[in-house]
């Protein structure tokens, strides 16, 4: 059974890529390979933002800096929270007024 499905698989596989094959190859009564139309990939409205950020590699290289740096402050603040929350009463700043008196320093 392991091994009809495999071959099934295999068989689509195989079948997939002819079809994509013979779909980039030149059509037989002109010779020529089928135009693509690259100014309609770009004008879709949720391909611009990607095109506009990507385009360049010093745009791509400031888009992933300023990406990661506001993840890393929206994950940490989060984890912070969770910390805080999952550890309230045990920390420090929760028990520090049973042991901290007023304002006053003795030397």
């Amino acid at each position: 059974m392991v091994r009809t499905i495999a071959t099934q698989l295999l068989r689509f596989s195989c079948q997939k890529l002819i079809a994509h094959v013979r779909s980039l190859s030149p059509t037989p009564s002109t010779g020529k390979s089928p135009r693509r139309h690259t100014n309609d990939v770009n004008s879709h409205p949720n391909i611009r933002p990607y095109s506009t950020l990507f385009r360049k590699n010093y745009t791509m290289l400031a888009t992933v800096f300023a990406a990661g740096f506001a993840w890393e402050i929206g994950f940490n603040s989060t984890m912070d929270k969770v910390w805080d929350s999952n550890n309230r009463g045990r920390q420090w700043k929760d028990i520090r007024h049973k042991y901290v008196e007023g304002g006053e320093d003795e030397e």
